[in-house]
């Protein structure tokens, strides 16, 4: 029998025990989904998690299902209106990186890459060990996430620092972040 043990973030709500249970550690190879999980994560920088998540569907609507090709062809007039949004985390910096980015990954692809290939290429396409144990919080930033946030900001992408590599890669399960369930 399967027993599992979630963090303390993950035991605050239902909604945070769903997304620990569902979502986070998972392996994600589907390049909408990536897109739509750093977008997400570039919008948690300042926040907490539950908020952004709370407010995921709002932002899945407001930005187009994060399709890349629909988001690349977004006019200054469609940022405003995105900021009247009472639905959605109304940061402009934050709403421009993720329009830039959608460009950035529309190019990608031009290339003849897909943004999973990109994304898992920065960690050697192999799931990486957790740096610490299960009971202990994940650091904030890594050696790892710090390379891989400096490749992506070398690359063109916005808003992506240590930290937020260090959240999109566990959460779309780069690192084994559950790695010690029993």
């Amino acid at each position: 029998m399967q027993t599992t043990i979630r963090p303390k973030w993950a035991q605050k709500s239902q909604s945070m025990q769903d997304y620990y249970d569902q979502y986070w550690g998972v392996p994600v190879h589907d390049d909408r989904q990536l897109f739509e999980m750093l977008s997400l994560e570039i919008f948690e920088a300042g926040l907490n998690w539950a908020l952004v998540w709370q407010r995921r569907r709002a932002l899945e609507a407001a930005f187009d299902q994060f399709d890349c090709q629909r988001l690349a062809l977004l006019t200054e007039q469609g940022i405003t209106d995105l900021l009247a949004s009472p639905t959605i985390i109304r940061n402009r910096d934050k709403i421009i990186a993720i329009v830039q980015n959608a460009r950035l990954v529309t190019k990608i692809n031009s290339a003849g890459q897909s943004l999973d290939d990109y994304l898992w290429a920065l960690v050697g396409h192999q799931v990486l060990p957790s740096p610490v144990p299960l009971d202990e919080p994940l650091p904030l930033k890594t050696r790892v996430s710090t390379n891989v946030a400096q490749q992506m900001k070398a690359d063109g992408f916005r808003r992506v620092g240590p930290a937020t590599a260090m959240s999109l890669m566990a959460a779309v399960g780069m690192i084994d972040v559950k790695h010690l369930q029993k």
